[in-house]
């Protein structure tokens, strides 16, 4: 297991190593600095930033003070930003090779500072946006619908990944936005952690504010499976969260099912789940997992709605691309209507990341005709 860790952590690095060398190199060939004192620090330049969330990751994952939050804080950023500067690399490039393709002088330093320039502020954009409170309202019709839950509000959150990014004080704003909505029901999606070294229950500790009557129920997500996933279910349960241990539970005539990462992340595992929660396909049921992985799983176990976060929908570009072709069949399904044959599933984005994720759902559930 130890080995494994290491051959992953050894190619990651070695492919930041490569892009920060590219990108450099673009920098170096297109601008050509003056002087020899720049080339000096050539190896600095280059290694420190490659190296640096690497460093902190390993560091996150022992310790819990400022200067390892400040540090981690710090590599997530310029992680962020290197992003943006190896697309602008690539664009730089190809800009240079069409100009050598059609006999098109352009002037090298005006090419890489426009490329570097919009990178640098698409970065800046990013974090900016990433501070902002997002709540999207989505109303979701179901059959069979318990008299009791027409018109109800439930708010969904997925993804807080609480640590050393986002801390109590962000936590604390969650609970804020969730209470103005005043949801009959709270569902938690999982990554609640970041899975690194904290003190976990000063980071869920505001969750006790969450008072919604029906309850706030929560289901571990690849995060909290990282390592120590017992302490961190239990400071879950600690901050007033119900845990839904691969179970059924039925809350004023709805069954919610909740299925843990690890047991929904395969098919066999959730079918099996499922099978033991003896669903009555005749009543509405909810199923929270944190990944939308096993949809076709879902719909045979006669699933009314799936509540899943995960993906992020990544983010920022090219990722953004990459996971909506990966996660196409979760990110279409977004469904207002019931239907008996296709259970609707609803996916949020991570919360306060780039890109104007989506921060908390607030859904207002109806009986289908």
């Amino acid at each position: 297991m130890r080995k494994g860790i290491a051959v992953l952590l050894l190619v990651i690095q070695t492919v930041l190593l490569a892009a920060h060398f590219f990108v450099y190199e673009t920098w170096i060939y297109f601008w050509q600095p003056a002087g020899a004192g720049w080339m000096g620090w050539r190896s600095t330049a280059v290694l420190l930033p490659a190296m640096s969330f690497v460093a902190a990751s390993l560091l996150s994952f022992k310790y819990w003070n400022g200067g390892t939050r400040v540090f981690y804080h710090a590599a997530a950023i310029w992680l962020g930003l290197f992003n943006f500067l190896f697309l602008a690399s690539v664009g730089t490039w190809l800009i240079g090779l069409a100009g050598l393709a059609f006999g098109v002088h352009w002037n090298q330093r005006v090419v890489v500072a426009a490329w570097f320039g919009v990178a640098v502020v698409a970065a800046v954009w990013g974090m900016i946006n990433a501070r902002v409170t997002r709540v999207r309202r989505v109303k979701v019709s179901l059959p069979n619908l318990p008299a009791a839950w027409q018109g109800r509000t439930a708010a969904m959150i997925s993804d807080l990944h609480l640590g050393h990014v986002r801390g109590a004080n962000f936590a604390r704003q969650i609970v804020a936005t969730i209470r103005q909505l005043r949801p009959a029901i709270v569902f938690l999606a999982g990554d609640l952690y970041d899975g690194s070294y904290a003190d976990l229950d000063a980071l869920a500790s505001p969750l006790r504010g969450l008072n919604a009557p029906l309850g706030n129920y929560f289901v571990a997500g690849n995060h909290e499976e990282m390592r120590n996933s017992g302490a961190h279910l239990q400071a879950a349960k600690d901050a007033g969260l119900r845990l839904l241990n691969n179970e059924k539970v039925i809350v004023d005539g709805m069954q919610i099912i909740g299925v843990h990462y690890h047991e929904a992340s395969h098919p066999e595992r959730l079918n099996a789940v499922l099978e033991k929660a003896l669903i009555d396909r005749e009543q509405a049921s909810v199923l929270l997992v944190h990944a939308p992985d096993q949809l076709a799983v879902a719909e045979r176990a006669g699933i009314s709605l799936q509540l899943s976060g995960h993906t992020h929908r990544g983010q920022f570009f090219p990722w953004t691309w990459i996971t909506k072709r990966m996660y196409k069949n979760a990110c279409t399904r977004n469904s207002r209507t019931g239907c008996r044959n296709s259970a609707p599933c609803w996916c949020t984005r991570r919360a306060g990341q780039a890109r104007g994720d989506l921060l908390c759902g607030c859904v207002r559930i109806r009986k289908s005709c």
